[in-house]
């Protein structure tokens, strides 16, 4: 079973500039990330995907590989991470014929999900034997108490539901959003359905401390304050 965990690190970050090498509690931020696979009882090979010369670097003093550089045109603010995916599994089996069973997209933004959560994912997708895996976390607050405001200025409800039935958080139904922090495939069903969701997908449930996602600085001082805390 051969398993490439495939970490993109464009170097033109716009909400915090140079996110994916800023120091993150001692190393820069992408070592977590690359770490983490390494450790992992699973992955075969760790690759990062950058366009940056300074990340190339950094990511190969952290034991990835790098194989090739991604070209300009896939490192602009609008390129879908999947078309980098894409690109990265064909070059790789154009240049050396390699053509792993599963694809593991881990994306440097997860600084607290670790090789754990990694190995939990993958033993998952075999046990359950289907095509993806995609982490979630459980929502914060339910979105059946959001509300918008109309042209007049009103509140109204965003999701109509029953007030008279469900007047507790613990009536509404458990909802989960997208981490952003593990998603898994079988390699030819990804490029079949150039995506992770499949009609064959199924959520990894991971708790918010470890959901944090890094967009904003905000993101950033957040996840380091509970990685210094996880770090005692």
């Amino acid at each position: 079973m051969e398993i490439l965990a495939i970490i993109p690190a464009r170097g033109g970050s716009k909400g915090v500039p140079r996110k994916n090498i800023k120091n993150f509690n001692g190393k820069p931020l992408i070592a977590w990330t690359i770490e983490a696979a390494k450790k992992s009882k699973y992955v075969s090979k760790v690759l990062v995907n950058t366009e940056d010369k300074e990340i190339a670097q950094i990511s190969k003093e952290y034991g990835a590989d790098i194989p090739f550089l991604r070209p300009e045109n896939l490192a602009q603010d609008d390129t879908p991470t999947m078309d980098v995916i894409i690109h990265t599994i064909k070059k790789l089996k154009e240049n050396s014929n390699y053509n792993p069973d599963y694809i593991l997209l881990l994306q440097c933004t997860s600084p607290l999900r670790n090789e754990n959560h990694i190995d939990e994912a993958v033993e998952l997708i075999i046990n359950k034997k289907v095509d993806s895996i995609i982490s979630v976390t459980e929502v914060e607050h339910t979105p059946f108490w959001m509300k918008k405001i109309d042209n007049n200025g009103h509140l109204q409800d965003f999701i109509a539901y029953d007030k008279k039935k469900l007047t507790r958080r613990q009536d509404f139904p458990k909802l989960y959003r997208l981490n952003g922090a593990i998603y898994i495939a079988k390699t030819d069903k990804l490029l079949e359905f150039k995506d992770f969701e499949t009609n064959r997908t199924i959520p990894y449930v991971m708790d918010r401390v470890s959901s944090i996602d890094i967009d904003s600085l905000e993101d950033f001082n957040i996840a380091q304050f509970y990685m210094k805390n996880l770090k005692g």
